[in-house]
C-alpha cells in the first residue's frame, strides 16, 4: 500500500486536489501543517487527509475540530502529543513551531491572537497557539510507539537554501532540538516535516527524516511496508 504526504498547502487546495486526483489508488494522505488559507478556510479533501497544525493555521477552527463542534468530510486533525491509527499504521503528531519564550507554558494557556497585526480578512499573526510546548513533547514521548511522526518543525541537522535565493546560495542550518528528542524517544520508522518550503532528506537520531516541499512544487508517495518514499514533482 502507498500513502501520500503533502506540506504547506497555504490554501492552495487546487494543487492538493490535483495530487490526490492523480493518485486515485492512494487510500489516504498526511499533511505536516499550514493547511489553511490566509482567511482561515479549510478544504473538503477528495481523499482522507490526516493533518497536524502548522504556524499558519486557523487555531479557533482547530479547537472546534478537537472539541467536536466542527466536522469536515475526509479531514482528520491529529492533536499534539497524540497518535492516530490509520488501519494498522500509527501516526503521531507534534504540530506548530518552537518558541523558547512560550515553551514552558501549558498548551491550554497559550495566548490567542489579538488581530492587531492582521490584514483585513486574514488570520492574526500573533496567535501563540501556533507553537508547541514542553508538555506536548513529553506527551509524544509517553506514546511509546509510532510508525510515522509528523512535525511541522524539522529536526537537526537540516540545511536548506532560503526560499527565493538563487541556486548555490549559502544554506541555512535549521531544525529544533525538541524534535530530535521526540525522534530519539519514539523511534518511528519515518519522520515527516515541512515549514521551510524546501525539500531535504537527512537521518536524525537514526530515523529517516524528510522535509517535504510546499504543495505547489512537490509531494511524497510512501510505501507502507518498507517506508521507502518517492518525491513527485507537481504538475498543474
Amino acid at each position: 500500500m502507498i500513502f501520500g504526504v503533502v506540506a504547506d498547502i497555504h490554501g492552495n487546495f487546487e494543487a492538493m486536489h490535483a495530487a490526490m486526483a492523480r493518485h486515485t489508488d492512494v487510500p489516504f494522505w498526511l499533511c505536516v501543517g499550514d493547511l489553511a488559507s490566509r482567511a482561515g478556510a479549510y478544504p473538503e479533501p477528495i481523499a482522507p487527509l490526516y493533518w497536524i497544525k502548522g504556524n499558519n493555521d486557523n487555531f479557533d477552527a482547530i479547537e472546534s475540530y478537537v472539541n467536536g463542534t466542527l466536522h469536515t468530510p475526509n479531514l482528520h486533525y491529529i492533536p499534539n502529543g497524540t497518535a492516530t491509527r490509520i488501519g494498522d499504521l500509527v501516526v503521531a503528531g507534534l504540530g506548530g513551531t518552537y518558541a523558547p519564550s512560550v515553551y514552558e507554558t501549558p498548551a491550554a494557556s497559550l495566548p490567542r491572537g489579538s488581530g492587531r497585526r492582521a490584514k483585513p480578512g486574514e488570520l492574526p499573526k500573533d496567535d501563540r497557539r501556533r507553537h508547541f510546548v514542553r508538555e506536548e513533547v513529553q506527551a509524544c514521548l509517553r506514546l511509546g510507539h509510532a510508525d510515522v511522526l509528523l512535525t511541522h518543525e524539522a529536526a537537526r541537522p537540516l540545511l536548506v537554501e532560503p526560499e527565493g535565493a538563487p541556486p548555490g546560495s549559502r544554506r541555512l542550518f535549521v531544525g529544533k532540538r525538541p524534535i530530535n528528542e521526540v525522534l530519539a524517544g519514539l523511534r518511528p520508522r519515518l519522520h515527516l516535516c515541512g515549514h521551510h518550503h524546501r525539500f531535504a532528506a537527512i537521518t536524525a537520531e537514526g530515523v529517516p527524516s524528510v522535509c517535504v516541499d510546499r504543495i505547489s512544487r512537490s509531494y511524497l508517495l510512501v510505501d507502507r511496508d518498507t517506508f521507502e518514499w518517492q518525491k513527485v514533482d507537481q504538475v498543474l
